[in-house]
């Protein structure tokens, strides 16, 4: 579950959110709705922990995971498609950039060839070893061909791009999925 608590934020004498309390239930769906700078997206930003409010909190399930499609389409232009939806499980991609780093390594220590089996370990108790077959079989699933997985972002549509950073949100079974403006360059 996911809540807030006297949530409050202020930007100068510009009050976006004052004391704002609520329970987010598992298996709901819930929308935010206001006009253009209304801070909706900044709402969601808090809810992801993006952004700190002036005063309150946000609280997720312990062991929950949450996940965030963005309105921000250019912030992965320098990855590939692929990475750029495996990144969508951060622990899971911080680990495989930790492995990568550790087997680059010229003076590899014993120390480094213990930490190297912790994480060979752990990666593949969160099926890490199938991460990338599954990140192709839901961008495939999401009407993006095999022919883009290599490509950078920044060369795709933008109707590409948000399938991409949907499965981005989507790749590794968040628990809870926000979604700001999900139609935008979306053809459904």
């Amino acid at each position: 579950m996911l809540s807030t608590n006297n949530v409050s934020l202020a930007y100068g004498k510009r009050v976006l959110f004052d004391e704002v309390s609520i329970n987010f239930v598992k298996g709901n769906c819930y929308g935010i709705i206001g006009a253009n700078g209304a801070g909706k997206s900044t709402f969601l930003k808090i809810l992801s922990g993006e952004i700190e409010p002036n005063k309150g909190t946000v609280s997720i399930t312990p062991g929950e995971r949450l996940s965030i499609l963005k309105q921000n389409h250019f912030e992965f232009n320098e990855y590939t498609v692929l990475n750029t939806v495996l990144m969508g499980n951060k622990k899971m991609w911080d680990i495989q950039q930790e492995k990568d780093a550790l087997y680059l390594k010229e003076d590899f220590t014993e120390a480094d060839g213990i930490r190297a089996g912790e994480l060979e370990a752990e990666y593949g108790e969160m099926g890490g070893y199938t991460s990338e077959s599954d990140a192709a079989q839901m961008l495939n699933n999401l009407g993006v061909k095999e022919e883009y997985h290599q490509y950078y972002m920044k060369d795709l549509t933008g109707t590409q791009k948000v399938r991409v950073l949907l499965a981005q949100a989507l790749f590794g079974n968040p628990d809870i999925l926000l979604l700001d403006e999900p139609t935008n360059d979306l053809d459904v």
